[in-house]
């Protein structure tokens, strides 16, 4: 996700893209989503005649940095996760591996042969590794939720009126989107890529029994509703040309039709939180007949999901009922067959006040859909009066079934024994941080970002005894078609700091400590925004290899690399004025994940870890994190650098 605080966003409208109608990526040896193959004197041809229709801002491309710059801030990255001789071994290998006419420099020269025919090298390769080549589900271990301030409502009428305001609100969000309204988002005086919001309305990841594939459906004029495991496509436009957004009257009435059915036995939603593998399989399946296709292809082509649940237990020691429910659901016998996870947004509306989103990361980061959340409780809290006006004859809701053979049926019934042990699994807690927030960190001169970040490294060498490796992660959308780079936020200054902390010593040396640790996550994020951190360039090469039919070097296999890429921190910042927060899984079984929201005065924190690792507590993660943010703010104050606070 991409942390905002880097981001001012202008007043200067955002260019027109060009989007076909229907587009299905299903050859990833071809350009994903626009990016054009062209050598570099067609590319300069290009940037001459200002923007293209693959480039319409005209950004530079993804640089590949040179190996050595590389190789340097790797091994620095390493070094905290390795004992002496580890790192000498590891300095041997890096040492071979960056020689003129070693497998390193072969591997370079024809990465850099790549970068000259794209123009973004890594995209492609990106999506189908990160994401359609991932055969995990992506419920917990890819898609996240975010959690909206809770409602109270006193009927299904009142939970009908706010659904109605999501709706209006999207909607209203994608006219400004298609119009080019959006304001370009800048780092600094550039320009950041602003394709991406051009791809949360739409568009459906599609199972394959091996690799997933892509559709985009921006001009479609319907959304999809579901009720106890029930499917209505609805459609959300009239008048006479057919784009006029029905009155949120006439949305309630759309609504009304589809929470009239009994729970359906047989949910097909069920089997998009499977392993993609399996999903892959029942997806064939299902296109046997043809009944099955027209509804998967309703589905698919919807704008976006809106999920009508039904109320969840909330006993008195569980307050984290949302967490789970926006980002697994709770399981069969709860909502998960409520659900459609191959779309890229859901909206999430229960019966007692739960209410969220949750969504697919193939086609967008994080930045985008907060921005889209940011813009929907604005307006359902505007107390803006529905407009009444009726755009004419609107046709109901068409109920989407299927056909299901004792094949599709065994198939969803393992798809729940698969959510119900994947969700029961998941540890999850909330941690709202009310004694002081950014506005207290950044009076020091200091970055809200790496102050946190520097405090998660420190909770976990607290919990655990030794650093994280630690996944943050930074958008590299100064560059066309740009995704996201890893901050390896555990350094040698941020491990200096935590022994520091729990050691015998004076704070001034605390803090000096703390603002070695702090310029050092500052500079690996810039480096990181500017395509010169690590990760993307190592798996650049490694893919290299792969596609040239090359030995995999030996620097892939050594315990540095392994180590420092083994993230049991994966973190982020998604910020909000409102009091939200994004949650989602580790990236690895022994691992946390954590997102927070720095707002002025207060900080909202998403923690997770996995029941069945004994040596993680997502509580126990929480405590403690309560604990390092006080610490931190106590040296920094005795020392002369606080300010009176309420504390």
């Amino acid at each position: 996700m991409l942390a905002q605080k880097s981001i001012s966003v202008l007043s200067n409208p955002s260019s027109r893209y060009l989007v076909a109608n229907t587009r299905t990526l299903t050859n990833l040896e071809r350009p994903v989503q626009g990016l054009v193959q062209t050598t570099s004197s067609q590319r300069r041809n290009n940037s001459s005649q200002g923007k293209s229709l693959e480039n319409p801002q005209n950004l530079p491309s993804m640089p590949v940095p040179p190996l050595k710059d590389t190789l340097h801030r790797f091994l620095t990255t390493v070094q905290p996760h390795l004992n002496d001789e580890e790192f000498r071994r590891t300095r041997s290998i890096v040492e071979k591996f960056s020689q003129p006419g070693s497998d390193g420099d072969t591997l370079q020269k024809l990465l850099e042969a790549r970068a000259k025919l794209k123009d973004n090298w890594m995209a492609e390769w990106w999506m189908k590794t990160a994401y359609l080549g991932y055969r995990d589900p992506v419920v917990v271990w890819s898609s996240p939720g975010i959690v909206f301030p809770e409602r109270k409502f006193s009927s299904d009428q009142d939970r009908l009126s706010f659904t109605a305001k999501i709706i209006t609100a999207s909607l209203r969000f994608k006219g400004e989107i298609d119009a080019g309204r959006i304001p370009v988002e800048k780092f600094g005086k550039n320009e950041l890529d602003m394709q991406q919001y051009r791809k949360i309305f739409g568009t459906c990841r599609i199972p394959g029994r091996e690799i997933d594939s892509l559709e985009l459906n921006p001009q479609s004029k319907h959304i999809v509703v579901f009720h106890r495991g029930n499917i209505f496509k609805v459609n959300v436009y009239g008048g006479v040309g057919q784009d006029e957004i029905l009155s949120e009257e006439e949305l309630i009435e759309q609504l009304q039709e589809c929470i009239k059915t009994e729970r359906n036995p047989y949910p097909v939603g069920i089997l998009t939180s499977d392993n993609r593998n399996n999903w892959g399989k029942a997806y064939e399946i299902l296109l046997k007949d043809p009944q099955n296709r027209t509804s998967l292809t309703e589905t698919q082509k919807a704008l976006f999901v809106v999920c009508l649940d039904d109320a969840v237990p909330r006993p008195s020691t569980y307050n984290n009922v949302t967490s789970h429910q926006v980002i697994h659901a709770g399981g069969s016998k709860q909502n998960s067959g409520n659900r459609w996870y191959d779309k890229t947004v859901q909206f999430i509306v229960g019966e007692n006040g739960v209410n969220g989103l949750t969504y697919e990361h193939t086609p967008a980061e994080g930045g985008p859909i907060a921005v889209l959340t940011d813009q929907i409780i604005k307006y359902v809290d505007s107390g803006v009066n529905p407009s009444q006006s009726r755009v004419g004859s609107v046709e109901k809701p068409k109920l989407l079934t299927f056909k299901l053979d004792e094949d599709a049926k065994k198939c969803i019934e393992e798809a729940a024994k698969n959510i119900d042990a994947l969700s029961s699994n998941l540890d999850v807690d909330i941690l709202h941080f009310q004694e002081f927030g950014k506005e207290f960190v950044k009076t020091h001169k200091i970055s809200p970002d790496s102050f946190i970040q520097i405090a998660l490294q420190y909770t976990f060498y607290r919990l655990h005894g030794v650093p994280g490796a630690h996944y943050e992660s930074a958008h590299t959308r100064l560059f066309v078609h740009g995704r996201t780079e890893t901050i390896r936020s555990c350094s040698n200054e941020s491990v200096a700091f935590a022994k520091s902390m729990m050691e015998s010593g004076s704070d001034e040396n605390r803090v000096e400590k703390l603002m070695a640790a702090i310029k050092s996550h500052k500079d690996y994020t810039m480096m990181a925004i500017q395509g010169k951190g690590v990760d993307r360039h190592l798996l650049g090469l490694k893919l290299t290899a792969k596609e040239n039919n090359m030995k995999i070097p030996e620097l892939f296999n050594d315990a540095g690399f392994v180590k420092s890429s083994h993230m049991r921190l994966s973190t982020s910042q998604v910020p909000s004025q409102f009091e939200l927060y994004m949650c989602y899984g580790p990236l690895v079984d022994n691992g946390y994940g954590c997102c927070y929201n720095p707002r002025a005065n207060d900080m909202f924190f998403g923690i997770s870890a996995f029941n069945s690792c004994p040596e993680t507590s997502a509580k126990k993660f929480s405590v403690t994190l309560k604990e390092s943010l006080m610490d931190m703010f106590r040296i920094l104050s005795s020392t002369g650098r606080g300010i009176k606070s309420k504390l």
